[in-house]
């Protein structure tokens, strides 16, 4: 069944809606960083290399064109009772830091306690790209897929935990690879029951297998 949600409290999530430019404009652009950092944009190798930018970037960022709300706004209820931990680990996580336009790679767990209803285990891990699929700092997105399961499912509990290498650490400035950054967000349950919270964190570090 679809629950009606009240989106005022999700309102400040997303950015500011400004008017895309035109297509051409960002070809442009980025045949100007090309010739910025040295090489001849018409070389044959070089051609269609602003188009390709641009085609890519669309797919990088099309975490803004999704409303993470109306994803997670279809709800079962029909559990038979279920109560306890639903889990996704070791979720595939591609974004691009804010600071710098390069990409963090990684991993996402995510668990919720379900009250009455539960959602499509597919939604999660779609909330989970729609936010990674923006300009991020993986403290912020850690948040904001937390913060949105616990507003529009209003489960007695959410937890989530991101394992990720930023490459703006590992291919430039310091130069330390290897490093992954972990962040975790722990609402309700997560947050009170230490018994709760060592059984989930626990469950992270279980055998992977693969099932298909």
């Amino acid at each position: 069944m679809t629950m009606a949600v009240d989106t005022t409290a999700l309102a400040g999530k997303g950015p500011k809606q400004r008017k895309r430019p035109a297509r051409a404009d960002v070809e442009a652009a980025v045949l100007l960083l090309i010739e910025w950092a040295g090489d001849d944009p018409d070389r044959e190798g070089l051609a269609g290399t602003p188009a390709r930018v641009v085609r890519a970037y669309e797919e990088f960022f099309e975490g803004y064109d999704v409303d993470p709300v109306e994803l997670l706004s279809r709800t079962f209820e029909e559990t038979d009772g279920y109560d306890d931990m639903i889990v996704l680990r070791n979720m595939r996580l591609e974004s691009h830091c804010e600071h710098h336009i390069v990409p963090i790679i990684g991993k996402a767990h995510v668990a919720y306690l379900p009250q009455t209803r539960v959602v499509g285990i597919s939604k999660l891990a779609r909330l989970v790209e729609v936010f990674a699929k923006r300009l991020q700092i993986q403290e912020t997105l850690t948040s904001q897929i937390a913060d949105t399961i616990q507003e529009v499912l209003k489960p007695r509990g959410v937890a989530v935990v991101i394992e990720a290498a930023h490459m703006c650490m590992t291919t430039r400035g310091i130069r330390k690879p290897g490093v992954t950054m972990v962040t975790r967000r722990l609402l309700g349950e997560f947050r009170t029951d230490a018994e709760l919270r060592r059984d989930f964190l626990s469950s992270l570090s279980a055998p992977n297998e693969r099932f298909g």
